[in-house]
């Protein structure tokens, strides 16, 4: 469900929508924007978000450091690298400014000075809206989701919102649920208060299967 009557995409529109339920997304790299409602709508369960052994092996091998929000809009344009991409500078402008007040976030995996993977998206009270990601190497963006889920368990969250399933999400216990349940859960979690990047709050180092 969506509408592609124009505004100009501010911070301030982009929060609101979040919490309407609504995101936005370009029709191409320099194409007008669209807003999105799906119903159904895609969430990983954080109580039930799975990995492989292999992936847990390469989570524990420390194979990458992880960083977050120290490159957030070279994220986003990684994430962009591609042949087609709905994150169109008008997208990357607008969440950059996002990210600069706080409601936007990346984490990243680094090899040395190379980053090689990461992910970013969307953080309003306790849900968090996940938008892209990408991997220069094997692995490198399912490590950054990993360390995501732990982050937001860490810190209370009540919402992994992944906006479409697909089949690699699947893999990690994404499902879909009626636009109603979803509309629910982010009510509750919106209003909720933590903060995703609390350095009081001790991670855990903790990987379930």
């Amino acid at each position: 469900m969506y509408t592609s009557e124009r505004h100009s995409l501010t911070p301030d529109l982009l929060v609101m929508a979040y919490r309407a339920g609504f995101f936005p997304m370009a029709e191409s790299r320099e194409g007008p924007l669209a807003w999105f409602s799906p119903d159904p709508r895609a969430i990983i369960p954080l109580e039930t978000f799975r990995i492989s052994r292999s992936l847990r092996r390469a989570v524990q091998k420390g194979t990458f450091t992880i960083r977050v929000d120290s490159v957030f809009e070279q994220v986003m344009r990684a994430c962009a690298e591609r042949e087609e991409t709905w994150i169109s500078e008008e997208i990357i402008e607008a969440y950059t400014a996002l990210y600069r007040l706080g409601f936007a976030h990346s984490v990243e995996c680094w090899q040395g000075d190379r980053l090689a993977g990461g992910l970013y998206g969307v953080g309003i009270g306790a849900a968090f809206f996940g938008e892209s990601m990408f991997s220069r190497t094997r692995d490198a963006s399912k490590v950054a989701l990993v360390h995501l889920v732990v982050r937001l368990r860490a810190r209370g969250f009540l919402l992994l919102d992944t906006q479409f399933l697909t089949p690699h999400l699947e893999r990690f216990g994404a499902l879909e649920i009626p636009r109603s349940r979803y509309m629910a859960l982010l009510t509750k979690a919106v209003t909720a208060v933590t903060c995703f990047s609390d350095p009081s709050v001790a991670l855990s180092q903790e990987v379930r299967e």
